[in-house]
């Protein structure tokens, strides 16, 4: 019992010793490891007008000779045309980009 008690200090401290990316960094990967279900909505003012869900992660595209970051994000998730979080057959897996610019949007878990 006082060695896990001992072991999880370890790791709290360990952790606690990163900075603020190494942690976004390790809870990313856990994330990524367990998978998640999120939806990105893509609004033009204030109206939504697509709607994207079964996606795993987004990510930040970086330049191949330079490796810094694109002022863009993209992934993959199911196109949900009538907006009703599910994947209807009628809906396809599709790979998307948007700018961090120019494009409003709100990327979240899937409520249902």
């Amino acid at each position: 019992m006082k060695k896990m008690a001992l072991g999880i200090t370890v790791v709290i401290l360990t952790f606690a010793g990163c900075t603020q990316e190494t942690q976004n960094k390790i809870g990313r990967s856990i994330q990524n490891w367990t998978g998640t279900n999120g939806v990105l909505d893509i609004y033009a003012g204030n109206k939504l007008v697509k709607r994207f869900i079964g996606i795993d992660k987004i990510s930040t595209a970086y330049g191949t000779n330079d490796s810094k970051p694109r002022p863009y994000r993209y992934g993959y998730g199911y196109i949900d045309l009538n907006q009703n979080y599910k994947i209807d057959s009628n809906e396809k897996k599709v790979y998307f980009e948007f700018s961090d610019y120019s494009t409003s949007y709100v990327f979240y878990e899937n409520p249902y």
